[in-house]
């Protein structure tokens, strides 16, 4: 009777393990699918792959992405400055036009936490239901936090002396020297190598008066482009190992901090800091701020190139 029992256990306990291992089997069918399919949603230039750049076009053309450097920097200025004030802040840079570093540097921490607090809530339904459910939802997160992140980014540029970078609303597609711009900042907000040198330069030719099409070109096709396309494949060689890897374990995307509301909180701040940082202390946002050598030659080189192309 007992090795009866006993055998019956063996049995049962060998059909309930066949069991879970088809509901599991299912289960990562169901979620590798859609993983593909999220990656097929991610590709915004079609050729396979999900990269920075598509990151950028989708949300840059996520509703109220793109940011109208005048109307931003007359509604934080209004608060403060009279009219004529703003006016030369719009048409230099607010540095230029008398703005204390103290009041930049305040109107950017606003920024910085309003962003902050969006995204946060976007991305804290992730935590909410879960494996092939949950993954339906990722491409949409995604966007919304790179979009975000992207705001953020641009009003950051325009407080401290960037002019409008080509972001119409018009235009579906990005001039690529505004993605190749966009991909620097995403580069020093997550710490990539060489990125920081890179914007450093940008700022010291446009605060030299360097024309804005020589600079795209030297961003495009000179001295500066290695570190943008080096940026470039940092980000996804990180997509695709933190992304796509982490997606198919749990179907959560592991994007700077991306895998719930309180986590994303806690890494939107400092990323957002590390670009903000790069950008206070510039011939565009102090004329007397200390000249960076390495980026000075990365200017110098790309401008040349620039030149002669």
């Amino acid at each position: 009777m007992k090795q009866e029992k006993e055998n019956k256990a063996a049995e049962y306990a060998r059909m309930v393990g066949k069991t879970v291992s088809t509901v599991a089997g299912k289960t990562k069918s169901t979620i590798e699918k859609a993983g593909q399919a999220a990656v097929t949603a991610l590709d915004a230039t079609g050729d396979g792959t999900v990269g920075i750049d598509d990151l950028i076009i989708l949300g840059m053309n996520t509703p109220g992405v793109r940011i109208d450097r005048e109307k931003f920097l007359r509604s934080e200025l209004q608060k403060s400055y009279p009219k004529s004030i703003i006016d030369d802040a719009v048409q230099r840079t607010p540095a230029l036009a008398g703005i204390p570093r103290e009041m930049t540097d305040r109107i950017a921490d606003d920024v910085i936490q309003n962003e902050r607090i969006k995204v946060s809530g976007i991305s804290a339904v992730l935590g909410a239901p879960g494996g092939a459910a949950m993954a339906a939802t990722i491409p949409a997160d995604i966007i919304q936090y790179y979009g975000y992140t992207l705001r953020a980014a641009q009003k950051l540029l325009y407080l401290y002396g960037f002019p409008q970078i080509d972001t119409s609303e018009n235009e579906l597609a990005l001039d690529t020297g505004t993605m190749n711009t966009l991909i620097l900042c995403l580069g020093v907000m997550y710490g990539v190598g060489g990125a920081n040198k890179a914007l450093l330069a940008m700022t010291q030719a446009l605060g030299r008066g360097v024309e804005r099409k020589l600079m795209n070109t030297a961003v495009t096709k000179g001295a500066i482009y290695p570190i943008v396309k080096k940026t470039a494949q940092w980000f996804g060689v990180r997509m695709t190992k933190d992304v796509f890897a982490g997606f198919f374990k749990k179907a959560i995307p592991v994007v700077g901090g991306l895998v719930g509301g309180g986590l994303t909180y806690a890494a939107f701040k400092p990323c957002c800091e590390k670009l903000k940082k790069t950008l206070k202390d510039t011939i565009l946002s102090n004329p007397d701020a200390h000249k960076n050598d390495e980026a000075i030659i990365i200017e110098a080189e790309g401008v040349k190139n620039a030149e002669e192309i």
